[in-house]
């Protein structure tokens, strides 16, 4: 059957999709008979019956095609084994031939790690996608970052998996990251496996970890297996639904020897099978039906009990292993297929934007109208390939597909199936698998149809950048490379954000941290050779004035023919607080002392005095000038004259009415474990940031605070190393406030010398 699903089935599927014209057609007509037109051309009459036959072979096919189908993803702290469990998955199953590190002294490196960046630094900067075959299963495989400043790569693959499988380490435990990961995983309702990985490092205690899950994670967990010594004794494991122990020999542990459970170990595998049975009861009514009447439990009962619990993610089961050491990733891979869902088995929903975006769950099936979502996107050696996973439907090489997000049809050039960087070229693709295709134009986060439906998948989560940067390039040429390389990143990744600070003419680039823009820069510098200088972004400081200050100026100058004349007077006083606007001019002169069709020009002069103050020369806000008196001269006023009397009469007045610098100030909410708030708390003190807020959160405290900008530069990396990386905050503008007399003293000295040197 599934060799008949690689060809005539297959055919046979694309000929019956439209089942609804099909039907109707077969009513229409008297004769009992439909005629079928195959791929290939090929017209061929069915009866009814065998209509109804070749429905239900159909159906079988696409079943037995999804039911071997896994999208799982590998999830973690950063050094928890990630890329190197996926390279031992991919040895196992036959995708590669020979195993290299992560930090590869053979200088090949892990093959999910394909940038060289990567490769250098030994960390997984991009999420790659490979598939596999074990046991006559595929199984998609995304890998992803562990480090915080990639945060997105994880929200957009967990956005597309059915299943997932979350890493920790025997030593550190569950750490921020896992943390992190565990709550990307819950907001995307994925269920997952937890992989208690490096049993053969020193003070490896996966029963310390599998605590820490169930109380820092509040997994409902249990482990399924229990391992045969740890540290350098690590041998092997003993599964507990199957009562067997497995040992890991050859070379690279590619054979696994079945035997018996070790006698000495065998209270301890009775007293561990008996606590996995009771935690899934607790969530399984069958299980616990036969656990309670005391009836013998069944391998097989015990395995779909855990299944169902794990699908229905109220379960985690715990396997326990050693990439690097090559234990333990074949049960590993036996638990993805014996416990994570296929994906007929989980359900997403799509907006109805017929239908003022209704909910809609999707069959996941291939049969019905195409809906697939691009997650993510990279600029390939081939143009900006779109990796896009089916939802429902069918898509082949040579489709005209809708982009529902732009109302753009689009041709599907070339369909490939990515393993790493390296592509295969495939004809079509149905429901529940990933793929890429190549030169079509859309964002991240876009829904593509077939045309026959508008539903949009639901966006993901994408977190707001923390940290900006000023950029620009060395040379002048390089321009164009320069903001090439800036809008690629942005689409390819929607927490990179680029923008144009409109005062100081400087490039800002804003990303979730320090390394996230240091990997950038040095991106720009290798794939489009172009030098870039780093610098600290200009905050956006402003002036106002504190009291009224009266002005009385002149402006007269004789120079042969006409002459510049203009006198104007008046006052300049601050807004009230909580005004509109930010610059107002009022015009009290009684009588024709200035001709009116002079005061326009008297306005436009006071404003464009007070785009710069004479204390550091940021723009002056919240003032109100009024104009009082003046006086005209019947030859030589002119608009210019009176404008640049304005513009003088501004400058004189100004000090006399004790301008003040403000400063932007941010509203920063951290959270962080209860047991750094004093550090954290002391930090914001010493940043001269005003608390305005302290509450709990769990096992997390919660701060709000009123914090000046330009003390926040190198937040995030103080944070973390304050608080073990567990601590996370947002920020975002609230309002200019005057800043200290010290502050005002050292940004006017600072100026002052900057205009010297000028």
């Amino acid at each position: 059957m599934a060799r008949l699903a690689k060809n005539s089935a297959t055919r046979l599927l694309y000929a019956l999709c439209a089942e609804n014209t099909l039907s109707s057609s077969l009513s229409s007509s008297s004769s009992p008979f439909a005629v079928l037109v195959f791929e290939n051309g090929e017209r061929r009459k069915f009866s009814a019956g065998n209509l109804a036959r070749a429905k239900e072979e159909k159906e079988a096919w696409w079943k037995e095609a999804m039911e071997k189908l896994r999208n799982i993803g590998i999830s973690a702290h950063i050094d928890s084994g990630k890329t190197t469990l996926t390279e031992r998955v991919l040895y196992y199953t036959g995708r590669i031939h020979e195993i290299h590190e992560v930090r590869g002294r053979d200088g090949v490196g892990a093959k999910m790690d394909s940038m060289d960046l990567e490769r250098e630094k030994g960390i997984t900067i991009q999420s790659a996608a490979t598939y596999c075959t074990w046991k006559d299963y595929q199984v998609n495989i995304i890998d992803t970052p562990g480090h915080v400043d990639f945060t997105i790569e994880v929200e957009r693959a967990l956005r597309v998996l059915d299943g997932a499988i979350l890493v920790l380490c025997s030593v550190g435990g569950v750490q921020s990251q896992s943390i992190t990961v565990d709550r990307q995983m819950r907001r995307y309702e994925v269920p997952r496996l937890a992989f208690i990985n490096k049993l053969d490092r020193m003070g490896a205690d996966p029963w310390k970890v599998l605590n820490q899950a169930r109380t820092k994670l509040r997994h409902h967990s249990a482990a399924v297996q229990v391992p045969i010594g740890l540290e350098e004794d690590f041998e092997g494991l003993v599964d507990l639904v199957r009562l067997k122990a497995h040992f890991f020999h050859g070379s690279n542990g590619e054979k696994v020897i079945i035997s018996d459970i070790p006698a000495d170990m065998e209270a301890l595998v009775a007293e561990k099978r008996r606590e996995l049975i009771e935690t899934v009861s607790e969530v399984d009514d069958k299980l616990a039906e036969s656990f309670l009447n005391d009836e013998p439990i069944s391998p097989d009962d015990l395995e779909m009990a855990i299944r169902r619990a794990t699908i229905s993610r109220k379960f985690v089961p715990v396997f326990m292993g050693s990439a690097f050491k090559n234990k333990g990733v074949q049960p590993l891979l036996d638990g993805v297929i014996d416990y994570l869902p296929c994906p007929v088995e989980v359900s997403n929903y799509a907006l109805d934007q017929a239908k003022n975006e209704e909910k809609v769950l999707l069959s996941g099936t291939p049969v019905g109208p195409l809906v697939a979502l691009a997650f993510k996107l990279e600029e390939g050696r081939f143009g900006q390939l779109t990796y896009l996973r089916i939802y429902e439907g069918v898509i082949r090489k040579g489709d005209f597909i809708i982009n529902v997000n732009t109302g753009k049809k689009i041709k599907v050039p070339r369909l490939v199936r990515m393993h790493s960087n390296e592509m295969e070229d495939i004809q079509e693709a149905h429901a529940g698998q990933i793929v890429a295709v190549f030169g079509v134009d859309c964002a991240s986060g876009d829904t593509f149809t077939d045309g026959t439906v508008r539903y949009t998948m639901t966006s993901m989560n994408v977190p707001e950048p923390v940290m900006s940067l000023a950029l620009s390039p060395v040379s002048k040429d390089s321009g164009g490379q320069f903001s090439k390389a800036l809008n690629r990143f942005q689409r390819e990744d929607p927490t990179f954000r680029v923008g144009l600070d409109v005062e100081s003419g400087q490039t800002i680039i804003s990303g979730m941290g320090e390394l996230h823009l240091d990997i950038y820069v040095e991106r720009i510098r290798r794939e489009y050779k172009v030098d870039a200088t780093v610098g600290k972004p200009r905050v956006n400081f402003r002036e106002t004035v504190t009291q009224r200050a009266e002005f009385d100026y002149l402006h007269k100058k004789q120079s042969g023919g006409q002459g510049q004349y203009g006198r104007v007077c008046g006052y300049i006083e601050p807004l009230p607080p909580g005004s509109p606007t930010k610059f107002e001019f009022e015009n009290m002169i009684i009588g024709q002392a200035i001709p009116s069709n002079f005061i326009p020009a008297i306005e436009k002069g006071f404003k464009e005095a007070s785009n710069s103050g004479s204390l550091i020369g940021f723009p002056v806000e919240n003032i109100r000038v009024v104009l009082t008196d003046g006086a005209s001269h019947a030859v030589d006023s002119s608009e210019l004259a009176f404008k640049l009397a304005s513009i003088y009469a501004f400058r004189q007045c100004y000090t006399a009415a004790k301008p003040v610098i403000l400063e932007p100030v941010m509203l920063v909410e951290l959270k962080a474990p209860t047991e750094f708030q004093g550090t954290v708390t002391g930090d914001i003190n010493k940043r001269k940031g005003v608390i305005i807020g302290n509450d709990q959160d769990g096992d997390d405290a919660v701060v709000t605070a009123h914090v000046p900008l330009n003390n926040m530069f190198g937040y995030s990396t103080a944070l973390r190393s304050m608080t073990q990386g567990k601590g996370e905050f947002t920020m975002e503008y609230k309002e200019h406030s005057p800043v200290s007399q010290d502050v005002q003293t050292q940004l006017v000295n600072t100026y002052k010398a900057s205009k010297a040197a000028e």
